[in-house]
């Protein structure tokens, strides 16, 4: 991806900044330098991009040395570790209650009630941070109240007995309710007792509460249904969202005059209802048109990766790679995401191209390009240039805490059309949200789509042999789709015949060897000192997770010259071991 590069680096030793000057004296030059060569041990050159010689690292301040002289991650501005990308204009939220949005804010099964001490101290930071009177701690800002009342009362109204408010909350509430409501806003009111049904007779704000302005007022009536447990249309949900996006400023404050706290309480409480396929294709359309028609590639494949775009914590992120490979025989591909993206905070695609010197802000046609050019074969297109207004709940959906429905449908984006075959990839954790990724992916009219539980609910398969003590759910390599054919299926209402598949990929039936998972543990450095390994054609667990991953979803997909699995792996491999991956991406 030559052309993504910059010609010159564009990282000073000055963005590595250490907030404690003491320490930055006692540190030994050594971890404070360019490295002097690149992974092969060769001298390092001005130039970015030599030809065949890889990437040229920056500046890394690894965890044994931050270890060693008593440095904390948030004390160090290091590119090489994924917590850094976090937009510092974001303001932090208050830890407790964020704790607490973890328990009570997921779903009917999944929540956690809160014990009688942890409730006490939730209701009682609310509080003091509403007075003007909490100290040493971050404020309670108006989307975490938004997100927490609203998980309150969805469990209340329509949650099943054993996860709606326990004991202990029902007598925190008893006893902070009649101060809260001398304290907290109106729509905070109404999010926590909209039909004044749950707290007695001391909130009459609820049952008239309407909003202000006509926006706010659509939003407030929508709103009334999902505290209630209920659902809402199409084009209910894609209103509401044309509404009140993109928020006007980087801290999430809303240009459309729309409380945060009840936008934040309309997102969480979709999540936790459990959208209806209706609710989540207006997530996943509502801002198709934003920039206008989509560009349209002459390519004759195109593959779309939808990786969850909050990054992997623990282990090798292999798609980037898997994207070179697949572009040395012509199978083209799209890659999107951000750079930092609650709740994981974890490396993305967008921090490895960052790091290495890349562009990570290409238009829309500016990708299209790039996927049209034999040199490259394929782009990463960031949320923050493709859809701004999507982007701009970043910081909101830190302060929500738990995913809202955008987590599942910006997965499934057609950002760049094509004029030949189209593709989309997408990664999963939870079961359940299988289908609905599916059904999304044909509603976009792609020939083919597949969905992933590979490791961390990302897209890297894994050879790793499955635990006997594995999780509940389906198992990791996990894969369910579809693939167009000429024939032999009955046509669906798109005119497109599909076959449908679902099966548990096991590396030891392509001849892997049984390895364990490359950590990475948010080093962005390390993920891409992996990858760029194997792309050398250094054999061992990440070389193999790349051509595992390579093939089968060229298998699966139904890629030209793919219809033999075993084909396809060493289709991959010799894309490797020529040196073709290698030289065409950096």
């Amino acid at each position: 991806m030559k052309a993504l590069l910059s010609p010159e680096p564009s990282f000073s030793i000055s963005s590595l900044q250490i907030k404690r000057p003491t320490y930055s004296d006692a540190l030994p030059s050594s971890c404070l330098r360019f490295p002097l060569t690149d992974f092969n041990g060769h001298p390092r050159r001005r130039k970015l991009l030599p030809h065949g010689g890889g990437l040229k690292m920056k500046a890394v301040l690894d965890s044994a040395m931050m270890e060693q002289f008593g440095l904390k991650e948030s004390d160090i501005k290091n590119p090489a570790l994924s917590s850094t990308y976090r937009r510092s204009e974001i303001p932090k939220a208050n830890p407790t209650v964020l704790d607490a949005q973890a328990r009570v804010c997921t779903g009917p099964t999944q929540t956690r009630p809160l014990s009688e001490e942890q409730a006490f101290k939730v209701f009682d930071t609310i509080l003091r941070s509403a007075r003007g009177e909490l100290k040493g701690e971050e404020p309670v800002s108006k989307a975490q109240l938004g997100a927490f009342f609203a998980g309150m009362t969805i469990r209340a109204n329509a949650f099943p007995e054993e996860t709606q408010w326990s004991e202990g909350e029902k007598r925190a509430m008893d006893v902070f309710w009649p101060l809260l409501v001398r304290a907290l806003p109106p729509d905070v009111l109404f999010i926590a007792d909209p039909e004044g049904s749950l707290l007695g007779t001391s909130n009459s704000v609820g049952p008239s509460f309407v909003g202000n302005e006509s926006k706010e007022m659509r939003l407030v009536g929508a709103l009334r249904e999902v505290l209630a447990g209920g659902h809402l249309g199409y084009e209910e949900v894609k209103g509401v969202l044309r509404d009140v996006l993109p928020l006007g400023s980087e801290d999430g404050g809303l240009a459309s005059g729309v409380s945060e706290s009840l936008l934040s309480a309309f997102l969480i409480g979709q999540r936790m209802n459990r959208e209806t396929d209706r609710e989540l294709k207006a997530y996943c359309l509502a801002f198709d048109d934003e920039l206008g028609g989509a560009s349209v590639a002459d390519v004759k494949s195109l593959t779309h990766y939808g990786e969850p775009y909050d990054g992997n914590t623990r282990f090798f992120r292999s798609t980037l790679f898997v994207a070179t490979v697949r572009a040395c025989y012509g199978e083209s591909s799209l890659l999107h995401g951000v750079e930092w993206m609650p709740p994981k905070g974890g490396v993305t695609e967008e921090q490895m191209l960052k790091f290495m010197g890349a562009k990570t802000s290409l238009s829309v046609h500016q990708a299209k390009e790039l996927i049209e050019d034999e040199k490259a074969g394929f782009a990463y297109l960031s949320l923050r240039e493709a859809r701004p207004s999507l982007y701009s709940l970043v910081g909101m959906r830190e302060h929500i805490k738990k995913r809202p429905p955008l987590a599942t449908t910006e997965k499934v984006q057609q950002f760049v059309r094509a004029t030949g075959k189209e593709s989309i990839v997408a990664g999963f954790y939870h079961e359940g949200y299988e289908e609905p990724l599916l059904m999304l992916m044909r509603r976009r009219g792609v020939h083919s789509g597949l969905v992933v539980k590979g490791e961390e609910g990302a897209l890297s398969m894994t050879t790793r042999v499955r635990a006997a003590t594995a999780s509940k759910g389906f198992p990791v390599n996990y894969c369910s789709g579809f693939r167009s054919l000429s024939s032999e299926t009955a046509l669906e209402a798109d005119g497109v015949s599909r076959q449908s598949f679902n099966l548990e990929v096991d590396a030891r039936n392509y001849g892997f060897e049984p390895t364990e998972t490359p950590r990475t543990d948010r080093s962005v450095s390390k993920n891409i000192e992996l990858g760029l390994a194997a792309l050398r054609g250094g054999k061992g667990a990440a070389y193999d997770r790349i051509v595992l991953n390579a093939g089968i979803v060229d298998h699966l997909l139904g890629c030209d010259g793919a219809e033999d699995v075993v084909v396809a792996m060493e289709r991959a491999k010799e894309a490797i071991d020529s040196g073709k991956a290698l030289k065409k991406s950096f």
